[in-house]
């Protein structure tokens, strides 16, 4: 049973929408929700986009309350992490002393990511303080608090906490502050805010120095910090984004001159005419996505069903995201043996993936813009971009996708937009 049949079942069983309706919330346990499915798997989304279907059509959200007890409402409990590209204060260069145990070619997991955050200074650099010092990190009890919180209907709920687990990326201690990090190596397109906010009152209860919040994406060889406060220590929906500043540790400077030159070298391979491939045309939005499934693919091949944990989609998603990379020659599929003899389906990078993925971010960004413009449809559309100096409508798009039949006429409204949104990301390489 997955998890979405798997919540059906439970709303069926406790007429969890009728409760809410009546009492503002339903109040579930852990022994109640391991009848259809282990806790660890039903209750914890760090993005919106990995919600159970029932969650985002009835815009229902969880939050644990304790160990052993959850509470369900129409609450809003993600924040929308602001595009790259757009809101950037800065791109800063930063020097990394010569070790042999760090390549920042491959920062593959979040603590490597928090390890080079630390030892290039950056975080010092962001918070504008020196000596960050780490001093606590892990999974630790809550303690006892209450808050408010809003929800869809437009009302305030309140939420009594009494310790429930959270788990602490990296604390760290200067002489001003004490500083919660919260790290990613994926890229989402927003956060739970329960990540920070849990962390933030179980610490402002033991320390009394000022609470400093900092989220922390590392993809592409970037890293994009994001300081947040709370306006309001009781108010979960009172966090505001103090500033962001996004950091490189290589040479991230391309012009327009450099990407049209992309363009003036490629040849033209592919018409993606739907009856000569067996690659679907692309429906994966965020083209930095893609990117960051191509250097989880380095690590190691996965299946479906991993990918879209990993990367937090559901399974429909991960079919767009890893037949998109499949579209650009990055990744391959097929069945592999595990060790007790049975076949599995495997997404992993083609040797075009593995060779890219190793290159420096510079080089790495135009070699994806080469393998998009070998393709006619985006081709033509770059030469109209550049020659017109503004983005095609989405009916300018569809129109070009009709004439060169990439895809049935009734999917062309929503692949539209991830033609819009992959040419958008070429454009805005120049502003980073």
């Amino acid at each position: 049973m997955n998890i979405d049949e798997a919540w059906t079942k439970l709303f069926e069983k406790y007429d969890i929408f009728s409760e809410i309706k009546s009492e503002g919330a339903f109040y579930i346990t852990a022994s109640q929700i391991k009848f259809f499915k282990e806790p660890r798997l039903m209750a914890k989304w760090d993005s919106s986009e990995n919600l159970p279907s029932i969650f985002k059509k009835h815009n229902i959200n969880i939050l644990p309350i304790s160990r052993t007890k959850y509470i369900l409402s129409d609450f809003k409990l993600y924040e929308p992490i602001p595009e790259l590209g757009e809101h950037i204060t800065e791109m800063q260069k930063v020097e990394i002393p010569e070790y042999e145990t760090i390549d920042i070619g491959n920062i593959s997991s979040e603590a490597n990511a928090i390890n080079v955050l630390m030892l290039s200074k950056i975080l010092d650099d962001f918070l504008d303080e020196d000596n960050n010092i780490a001093t606590f990190n892990g999974r630790m009890g809550t303690g006892v608090f209450s808050f408010r919180v809003d929800r869809h209907r437009g009302t305030a709920f309140q939420v009594d906490v009494e310790n429930a687990q959270c788990e602490i990326d990296g604390g760290m201690e200067n002489d001003n502050s004490v500083v919660i990090l919260e790290a990613k190596n994926v890229v989402h397109p927003d956060f739970h805010v329960r990540q920070l906010y849990y962390p933030y009152r179980l610490w402002a209860s033991k320390v009394n120095k000022p609470i400093r919040l900092v989220f922390s994406i590392y993809s592409n060889q970037i890293y994009r910090l994001f300081e947040y406060e709370f306006e309001d220590k009781n108010n979960y929906s009172s966090i505001r984004l103090v500033k962001s500043k996004n950091y490189s540790l290589q040479d991230t400077d391309i012009s327009l001159n450099e990407i049209y030159d992309v363009y003036s070298n490629v040849e033209v391979v592919y018409d993606d005419n739907q009856n000569k491939t067996d690659i679907p045309f692309i429906q994966a939005n965020s083209f930095e996505r893609i990117i960051s499934l191509m250097e989880l693919l380095f690590e190691e091949e996965r299946t479906a069903e991993n990918i879209a944990e990993k990367m937090e989609f559901d399974l429909r998603q991960s079919d767009y995201y890893h037949n998109a990379g499949r579209y650009l020659g990055l990744f391959e599929k097929k069945a592999v043996k595990e060790e007790d003899g049975k076949k599995v389906k495997k997404v992993f990078l083609s040797r075009l993936g593995r060779d890219t993925v190793k290159l420096r971010y510079k080089e790495r960004q135009l070699k994806l813009v080469s393998l998009i413009l070998e393709h006619e449809i985006f081709n033509k559309l770059f030469l109209k971009v550049y020659n017109g100096g503004e983005l095609p409508t989405k009916e300018e798009i569809q129109n070009i996708m009709r004439e060169n039949n990439v895809c049935n006429d009734q999917q062309i409204v929503r692949r539209s937009s991830s033609v819009y949104s992959w040419l958008k990301w070429i454009f805005n390489l120049q502003n980073i």
